[in-house]
């Protein structure tokens, strides 16, 4: 089940997963819309007969590095924490009672070494998205739902691409790499592995983590 904002780019993951052999069904979803949600629900379990894993990928960031908190206005920061937090809220509780019908689940958060960076609303949203998987993983062990998160560090996705080729950021994914143990970009398999990995059998005894995926950047934050 592939929902987003942008119907064209649920539809173009379904076919690439349809020429791979999977099913798939797309739907055009806002995060923080409870009903929409609900739907996509609902289409899911009559589709699949179910829902066993959730990933909370939405995000938004107004690209505000760290920058006084009087450069982001009221507005903005309630759009942040709204896609960064609320909806990962309204979506894991949405998911929940499918997947305790199925015996347990797995959620994922998408979070961000921006948690640990601070100075923006973005930063906050993931830190309180951090906070929430702990809850999360708390509120649902009963229904052997396991609640984890993955932290990025900059990798090679359109956005991040998109964004360090702004004139204004010239260098600055050289600035991080530099900053690493490991001397490279990011890449889009390196969280997928992640993903898989805490999703699979080999981690039923890994709950309420955020797990940094940063190339060593933040080998600090603790």
């Amino acid at each position: 089940m592939i929902a987003d904002l942008d119907p064209s780019a649920g539809e173009r993951v379904v076919e690439e997963l349809e020429a791979k052999g999977s099913r798939g069904l797309a739907v055009t979803m806002n995060v923080t819309d409870e009903v929409a949600v609900a739907a996509m629900v609902a289409a899911a379990v009559d589709r699949f007969g179910g829902i066993d894993i959730l990933v909370n990928n939405a995000g938004i960031h107004h690209h505000h590095a760290q920058v006084p908190f009087r450069i982001e206005d009221l507005a903005q920061w309630r759009a942040v924490l709204d896609v960064n937090v609320i909806g990962a809220l309204i979506c894991a509780l949405s998911c929940r009672a499918s997947m305790a019908a199925r015996g347990g689940g797995s959620i994922i958060n998408h979070s961000s070494m921006a948690a640990w960076m601070g100075g923006n609303a973005y930063s906050v949203s993931k830190l309180g998205l951090n906070a929430l998987t702990v809850g999360l993983a708390t509120e649902f062990a009963p229904d052997r739902i396991r609640v984890n998160g993955i932290a990025p560090g900059l990798v090679d996705s359109e956005a991040s691409i998109e964004w360090m080729n702004d004139p204004v950021r010239k260098g600055i994914g050289d600035e991080f790499v530099s900053g690493q143990l490991i001397p490279r970009l990011g890449r889009m398999d390196d969280l997928a592995n992640m993903a898989l990995f805490l999703c699979s059998e080999e981690a039923n005894f890994i709950t309420g983590q955020t797990m940094l995926v940063d190339g060593g950047y933040m080998k600090k934050a603790f």
